[in-house]
């Protein structure tokens, strides 16, 4: 027996008019103009491929498949419908841990599954040297290995989807065709590499840029350089972090010029204390950071930065207002085009109910009314 209907109506972001999304058990089984318009907007629901935790529970922290879950609830309630859990640079028992913590967590629930539909592990492969590594601790930088990557997904039933790496290493176009032919997606980031390094991963299956602009020397040179390299590569897609620290206006205005809205993403690269009051504190990521009044998270005594602290609808906002973004473009990089890199479907009938409502200040700020996640409703924490 079928579920009853759900009518969810808004405002399309692209036409500016009322729409109604019909949802039945789960999945999208309409799409008609008109409704009701209580001044709310309707899109596809946030999707983050790069967040290490929020509002406290952190995936860095050795976490148990009840800290996992309810990660999910709070990442929910700001918001976003799906997400990549993000692990980064460790030593293999924790990363293994945190592996099995994730999939228990999936297979203790459906909805829990449908939210994270895979994981990105950000390093351990990555530069080893001050600047391109971040926060990440040096002393579990790595090469890249297979056998480690098998032994990942042994732990988690073949749940890594993305990993993030370096491409200086000499393994790495070994290491990347190994992964691409397994069905992973290998992107490229926190990295000092040569053009040349650069080309040869693309050739061999990488296919997206990690928060580009960050995890990268404070100094480069004119060029060439790693950033120019994977502007120019229309093989790449890029990931980028809009939440005003990571990257300055101008910066993000002429990488999407020249990336193209069509290969470009918005996420968050949130860590556990988004979400949480200013202060000083001792993180899983970057040791002692401080989370200053403005949102800006970085590592004590040092000018870099310790992964974000602001959630992927403040992203949304602040890309639309550094680059002169419609709602309807800003929306597309953290909907769509996450979808569309991972074969994922998007806003269709058939396609999984994952919607956002929210209400649009005159500022443009975005304000989470309610969730839906396959369907299901969760109410949004303002």
């Amino acid at each position: 027996m079928m579920d009853p209907a759900t009518r969810v109506s808004g405002r399309d972001p692209e036409t500016g008019l009322p729409r109604t999304i019909v949802i039945q058990d789960g999945r999208i089984s309409d799409i008609v103009p008109g409704g009701d318009d209580d001044g709310l907007w309707l899109s596809l629901g946030l999707f983050d491929l790069q967040l290490n935790g929020f509002g406290g529970y952190d995936l860095n922290a050795r976490p148990d498949p009840q800290t996992v879950r309810d990660l999910v609830t709070a990442v929910h309630n700001s918001g976003v419908s799906r997400f990549a859990p993000t692990l980064i640079t460790a030593s293999r028992d924790p990363i293994i841990d945190a592996l099995r913590a994730i999939a228990q967590a999936r297979d203790s629930d459906p909805l829990v599954r449908h939210a994270m539909p895979f994981v990105h592990v950000e390093g351990p492969h990555i530069a080893p040297e001050d600047g391109p590594r971040g926060a990440h601790p040096a002393e579990h930088v790595r090469p890249p290995s297979l056998d480690e990557f098998d032994a990942w997904q042994a732990a988690c039933g073949n749940l890594v989807g993305l990993v993030t790496l370096s491409p200086h290493w000499p393994q790495t176009e070994t290491y990347v065709r190994g992964l691409h032919a397994r069905g992973v997606r290998v992107a490229l980031g926190h990295t000092s590499a040569t053009p040349d390094q650069i080309a040869a991963a693309v050739a061999a299956g990488a296919t997206l840029s990690t928060h580009l602009g960050n995890g990268i020397a404070a100094t480069l040179p004119r060029h060439p350089n790693p950033i120019w390299t994977q502007l120019a590569e229309d093989r790449l897609w890029a990931s980028f972090i809009a939440d005003g620290h990571h990257l300055p206006p101008e910066t993000f205005k002429a990488m999407l010029r020249a990336k193209g809205l069509e290969r470009s993403i918005l996420v968050s690269d949130a860590a556990a204390l988004a979400g949480c009051a200013p202060g000083i504190y001792d993180a899983p990521i970057g040791g002692k950071v401080e989370l200053k009044a403005n949102g800006r998270l970085e590592v004590v005594g040092t000018s870099f930065l310790a992964g974000a602290a602001v959630s992927l609808t403040f992203g949304i906002a602040t890309a639309r207002r550094m680059a002169g973004l419609t709602l309807a473009e800003a929306l597309r990089l953290a909907t769509i085009n996450p979808r569309k890199l991972f074969d994922l479907p998007a806003l269709a009938v058939g396609a999984p109910a994952d919607l956002l409502r929210f209400r649009l200040g005159e500022d443009g700020a975005l304000t989470p009314e309610t969730v839906y996640v396959a369907g299901r409703p969760y109410p949004c924490n303002p």
